[in-house]
């Protein structure tokens, strides 16, 4: 099924009311050391393409770049490991963005049940705590509430490590958005935010892929 590119993806849900971070396409390295400097250190880098999957697992994804000399290399490298079946790419500039805790959220029209909204823990816990809640699009706000509450770790929404508790309104915020696009695009199969990082409290995606009928 095809996909949009990251940033193309993070520009629907944007549209929608669903924070993402700050950060830029380009196509060279000497392009990736400019936005960099506009964005400010430290940035990501990765490599970005409609085709271009699995780039954890590439290492397609270059973190904490501190300064121009790192974010010209590290987007040299990842200019040098594109495949041709990668097809056209280029390289994605964004903030560096950290929190203790990271959530999973998405969209997915189901064959069975029609269209859902999908709210769970994230990051190094998800697969050991199988903490995920769904409800059926579209989402009012009281439903969108309940599926931040059906959420069976509620402590990891509280203070953690210092920070402040998750700002609940904005979470409930992005499931609404999600439902939203769902509901505006009928050729929209599936949204991943993965993960929502959540930083002062507030749940940011760091990520997203949005599938489409083709």
């Amino acid at each position: 099924m095809p996909t949009l590119s990251e940033a193309e993806s993070k520009q629907l849900v944007a549209r929608h009311g669903i924070p993402v971070t700050a950060e830029a396409v380009v196509a060279s390295a000497e392009e990736a050391v400019a936005a960099a400097e506009g964005i400010g250190f430290p940035v990501v880098v990765k490599l970005c393409g409609p085709a271009v999957a699995h780039k954890t697992e590439r290492g397609l994804v270059k973190l904490g770049l501190r300064d121009g000399a790192a974010v010209a290399a590290g987007a040299a490298e990842l200019l040098a490991a594109a495949r041709p079946e990668d097809g056209d790419v280029g390289l994605l500039v964004g903030e560096m963005v950290s929190g203790a805790r990271e959530l999973i959220a998405g969209f997915v029209r189901d064959d069975e049940f029609g269209p859902c909204v999908m709210l769970g823990i994230g990051g190094v816990l998800a697969e050991a705590l199988g903490d995920v809640a769904f409800r059926l699009a579209p989402l009012e706000p009281v439903d969108a509430d309940d599926l931040v509450d059906e959420l069976s770790n509620q402590a990891l929404l509280g203070p953690v490590r210092g920070e402040p508790p998750v700002d609940r309104a904005a979470l409930a915020g992005i499931l609404l958005g999600l439902a939203a696009a769902g509901e505006h695009d009928e050729r929209i199969r599936s949204i991943d935010l993965n993960p929502l990082i959540v930083a002062g409290g507030v749940p940011r995606a760091v990520d997203a892929l949005v599938e489409i009928d083709g």
